[in-house]
C-alpha cells in the first residue's frame, strides 16, 4: 500500500503545475479577446443580449486545471513514447525532432 502512495505522490510531482497551465491559459485567452476585438473597431453596432457574455472574462476552476494538465502530461510523455520508437527503429541513441514530427500526425489524431 505505501508503494502505490509512493507512485501516486511521484506521478502528481511529474505533473504540470497548474498556476503555469493557469498563466498559459490567461495569455491565450487574452490574446484571442485581443484579436477578436481588434477586428470590429470601425463597425458600430448594437450586440444582442445573448452576446453579452463575451464580455466577462474567461476563467477556469481548480479541477479543470488539474485535469488539463493531467492531459498535457499524458500528451507529452505518449509524444515522448512514440518518438522513442521511432528512434529505437533507426537505432538511434537520442531522440531527435524528426522522430517528434513523424509522430506528430497520428498523435493528434488520437487525442
Amino acid at each position: 500500500m505505501d508503494e502505490d502512495a509512493t507512485t501516486s505522490n511521484s506521478r502528481a510531482a511529474e505533473t504540470f503545475d497548474p498556476d503555469l497551465i493557469h498563466a498559459i491559459f490567461k495569455l491565450v485567452w487574452r490574446r484571442r479577446a485581443e484579436k477578436s476585438s481588434g477586428g470590429n473597431e470601425g463597425i458600430d453596432v448594437e450586440p444582442a443580449p445573448e452576446t453579452s457574455r463575451r464580455n466577462r472574462s474567461t476563467t477556469a476552476n481548480a479541477s479543470a486545471l488539474k485535469v488539463s494538465c493531467e492531459l498535457l502530461r499524458i500528451f507529452v510523455t505518449e509524444a515522448i513514447q512514440r518518438s522513442a520508437f521511432i528512434a529505437e527503429a533507426e537505432d538511434a541513441t537520442v531522440i531527435e525532432p524528426t522522430h517528434l514530427e513523424r509522430v506528430l500526425p497520428q498523435l493528434l489524431l488520437d487525442f
